[in-house]
């Protein structure tokens, strides 16, 4: 029987007899010249977030693709301002796919876009008024895929932003004292910073309480005071989110004088950390990452604290045993200015939304115009 003819059967994944096939199907998908390694745990990417799902595709026994999806409760865009100044707050319920795989061998049958069906079905099951998708801007089989053929609507372009862990400890800046704040303070100020911000979760509390959050940081001029819910002129906060108890990643394809030259970079500045050569770290075997998120701040030296925050995340990722430090802003963000990265590690990402069912107000979140910035949820990283 021809390949096109054969029946797809979509259903659940079940850990007990998909296990290692899904591990194995994993291994043969590149995303892009990575490879994702999610350390013997298929949901690891999902369980944190409060309501998720995972379905496979089979073909006679063989599995052939999976999908993964969560729900979650957001601040929409799109509010209308209360007294022409500050914004109405409004929240939705936003599903989010994640993980789509389809096996190189059975791709072009359609599979792919079975799995977004069935996994949307679910979405509406459990009264999801939206669905959204993250993929990289030239990753041309995926916006078809979304846009072309599952009605989603291109809707913002992020970036994310990768700086190398050096083997060398960065310098942080004198002129600013770092604070490490409790979760309740954390929490207070994301909420008072982030609360009108797109996508911003409803749930902050458990993601900053997760085991997963390294913890969230403070940066307020040196001889600054900070008392809990007072916050002098000029400051910015960032949390610290663990991906290296998650998934490892790992780059296919360098060649082997892209390699060498790699890891001459990396004995130099072993040898000589004093000189502080910006090495580059070993990605060419599987290597963990720290996520910066929740990146926030105002005043005049706004910009030079949350420097100051990426290099003191820097140097707890490098005692950590990261390659990578990590981080994914909007494409107006203020703050970007302050935030360290190699341009060539850092892709235009594309972030395309559907609407599933109409809002009690009747706002169309898709055809909502761009805010400054966007919250990137770790967990949907």
């Amino acid at each position: 029987m021809g390949k096109g003819f054969q029946v797809v059967v979509v259903r659940d994944y079940d850990p007990n007899r998909d296990l290692k096939r899904v591990e194995e199907l994993e291994k043969s998908c590149e995303v892009g010249s990575l490879l994702v390694d999610l350390m013997g745990d298929p949901l690891a990417r999902i369980r944190q977030s409060p309501s998720f799902y995972m379905l496979v595709a089979e073909i006679d026994n063989e599995i052939v693709g999976m999908i993964r999806g969560t729900i979650k409760t957001v601040t929409r865009g799109g509010n209308a301002l209360h007294d022409g100044n500050s914004p109405v707050i409004s929240t939705t319920k936003l599903a989010f796919v994640s993980g789509l795989r389809v096996s190189p061998y059975y791709r072009r049958m359609g599979i792919g876009l079975k799995l977004v069906q069935r996994l949307e079905d679910w979405f509406r099951l459990n009264d999801a008024a939206y669905a959204y998708v993250q993929t990289e801007n030239d990753n041309a089989a995926s916006v078809k895929l979304f846009t072309e053929k599952s009605g989603y609507s291109k809707y913002r372009t992020p970036t994310f932003m990768v700086n190398p862990v050096f083997n060398h400890r960065v310098t942080v800046s004198r002129r600013v004292n770092i604070i490490k704040l409790v979760p309740s303070d954390a929490e207070s100020i994301f909420r008072n910073r982030f609360s009108s911000t797109e996508f911003f979760p409803s749930d902050i509390n458990s993601i900053l309480t997760n085991k997963l959050s390294l913890g969230t940081f403070l940066a307020v001029p040196r001889g600054s005071d900070y008392v809990s819910g007072s916050l002098p002129g000029s400051w910015a906060v960032i949390s610290i989110w663990n991906s290296k108890e998650v998934y490892k990643l790992q780059v296919q394809g360098t060649s082997r004088l892209k390699r060498t030259l790699a890891k001459t970079t990396r004995v130099l500045d072993g040898a000589l950390p004093f000189l502080k050569i910006p090495s580059f770290p070993n990605l060419f075997k599987p290597f963990a990452m720290h996520f910066l998120y929740g990146i926030g701040g105002e005043g005049p030296q706004a910009a030079e604290m949350v420097e100051a925050l990426c290099s003191h995340a820097h140097n707890i990722a490098k005692k950590s045993g990261c390659a990578v430090v990590a981080a994914e802003v909007g494409s107006c963000e203020p703050l970007r200015a302050g935030i360290p990265h190699w341009k060539a590690l850092s892709p235009e990402d594309l972030w395309c939304l559907k609407r599933l069912r109409d809002d009690d107000d009747g706002v169309d979140w898709t055809k909502s115009t761009p805010g400054l910035s966007v919250f990137v949820d770790p967990r949907d990283l």
